[in-house]
């Protein structure tokens, strides 16, 4: 079987920046449906026609990853935008008007602010991914409809 649209795939994979090991699926595959955009395009695109048992080496540029960085997702904001004493480096959530949730990074603070950054953490890099393919299975009418696979059994330990 080759990964194809709407095939539910396993693969183990380490993602490395400039050498760097960043993240790897440790013990347990990344399950994801593919076609689905689950994962980033440029590694789908990369493991489409792939088969069980095959590895690879794959270089994503960031426009095929997480984008570019974009100086215009940085801005200031007022400290009492904050509960609690704003850390450089945590990670934050901001609800936008349509009640979607964004992520953002505080970069600096400052006298008059604090700096903030709505660039994905990866933003801007160049990702090295070492893959190989560790199962493939046609996905359930269900997994297709929500647009992600549910577990081997179907619905067990799935949650929206």
């Amino acid at each position: 079987m080759r990964i194809t649209d709407n095939k539910v795939v396993a693969i183990d994979y380490v993602l490395t920046i400039q050498g760097e090991v960043v993240d790897q699926s440790e013990g347990e595959p990344l399950v994801y449906l593919q076609g689905a955009s689950n994962i980033i395009p440029g590694l789908e695109r990369a493991l489409e026609g792939k088969t069980v048992g095959d590895s690879l080496s794959v270089t994503v540029p960031p426009e095929e990853g997480y984008g570019t960085w974009d100086e215009n997702s940085v801005e200031k904001i007022d400290r009492d935008n904050f509960d609690e004493a704003p850390e450089v480096g945590a990670t934050y959530y901001a609800e936008n008007a349509d009640g979607s949730v964004l992520p953002f990074t505080v970069r600096a603070i400052e006298e008059d602010g604090v700096v903030i950054d709505f660039n994905h953490p990866l933003a801007g890099e160049t990702l090295e991914f070492q893959v190989t393919v560790r199962s493939i299975r046609d996905a359930r009418p269900e997994e297709i409809e929500h647009g992600h696979p549910h577990g081997e059994s179907g619905e067990e330990g799935h949650h929206h």
